[in-house]
């Protein structure tokens, strides 16, 4: 899927890779696509709960090498 935007979360620990997404996702228009990649193992459960919470979708999760792949649909 194409994205709008790209954040590298990678070494960050909690609650870094989800105030980063936060502050990213500020700066796109609704409906714009960020995609995140992040190694923390708590980002798991952090950003589908950021997402539930602030309203975004999140559009896919995967694991990729080391690490995990977000795609975060901005409301």
């Amino acid at each position: 899927m194409t994205h709008d935007a790209d954040l590298d979360a990678k070494g960050l620990l909690c609650p870094l890779p989800v105030l980063k997404a936060r502050k990213r996702l500020q700066g796109l228009a609704q409906g714009q696509v960020l995609r995140m990649v992040a190694d923390d193992p708590a980002a798991i459960v952090d950003v589908p709960h950021f997402c539930a919470e602030a309203g975004h979708e999140l559009i896919d999760m995967q694991d990729q090498d080391d690490a995990q792949v977000y795609l975060i649909k901005k409301k």
